[in-house]
């Protein structure tokens, strides 16, 4: 199983927190959301981990310089592209089922292993809750994940896609088709999960909902969320 990890974005709503740093170099509990993800992916036995870089590559270069089963792909129109662009970049590598994830972005390790251990073609973790607006959120229908965007009315949506996900081997062609498609279309502002949803628009493929149960996870976007973050973390995640 292979990882690959979204790092490209330049953190700017963290004022001073990443002023000169990636985003994802924030520390916790004294260690950064980039080691915290990649050793709870090394404990989870996934040891072929792309990073897609972008603002402040050299200092992702100057880090993993010789890291063994890591492999850095930089971005070059980050300031450009949203998510979307930076997957583009890193698709090429994926081979196998992956974990695909945002590298300013923290969970419990269980939710982890839920999630590898789950059989579906696309499996994506839901924390089952109301949403904002900001939020990415999900529909689901007939047991399964049928819409998923942050258009989505908050009133009609089940809860937030927190940002993890695990795609079989299987689905990687029309993934890469689809995320090929959306770049065609100029669709530079778009996040990956609009590929996602342009298979399930096909209906191609089925997309799991694995409920979160309220176990931590965090996206830090804003200070709030790093100070909640710095709260409520588990310790499995930093004790390392």
């Amino acid at each position: 199983m292979q990882a690959i990890l979204m790092a490209a974005g330049k953190g700017s709503r963290l004022g001073d927190l990443t002023s000169d740093i990636p985003k994802s170099f924030l520390k916790i509990k004294g260690k950064s959301l980039i080691d915290i993800n990649i050793n709870m992916l090394k404990k989870a036995g996934i040891d072929d981990i792309i990073i897609v870089t972008g603002c402040h590559a050299d200092k992702f270069e100057e880090k993993f310089n010789g890291a063994v089963g890591i492999k850095l792909v930089y971005n070059p129109f980050y300031s450009f592209t949203n998510v979307i662009g930076s997957f583009y970049m890193g698709m090429e590598y994926l081979h196998d089922d992956f974990i695909y994830m945002h590298a300013d972005t923290i969970c419990d390790p269980s939710i982890l292993e839920a999630l590898i251990q789950d059989n579906a073609e696309i499996a994506l973790p839901v924390d089952t809750k109301p949403c904002d607006e900001e939020a990415m959120k999900v529909k689901c229908e007939c047991g399964h994940i049928r819409y998923i965007s942050k258009k989505l009315n908050v009133e009609d949506c089940d809860g937030e896609f927190i940002g993890i996900a695990k795609i079989k081997k299987t689905v990687i062609a029309d993934l890469k088709r689809k995320t090929v498609e959306l770049l065609r279309n100029e669709a530079f502002s778009e996040y990956f999960e609009a590929a996602i949803q342009g298979l399930l628009d096909e209906e191609k493929f089925n997309a799991e909902m694995l409920d979160t149960e309220k176990k931590f996870w965090s996206e830090i976007d804003f200070e709030e969320d790093y100070q909640r973050a710095e709260r409520e973390i588990v310790r499995e995640l930093y004790e390392f």
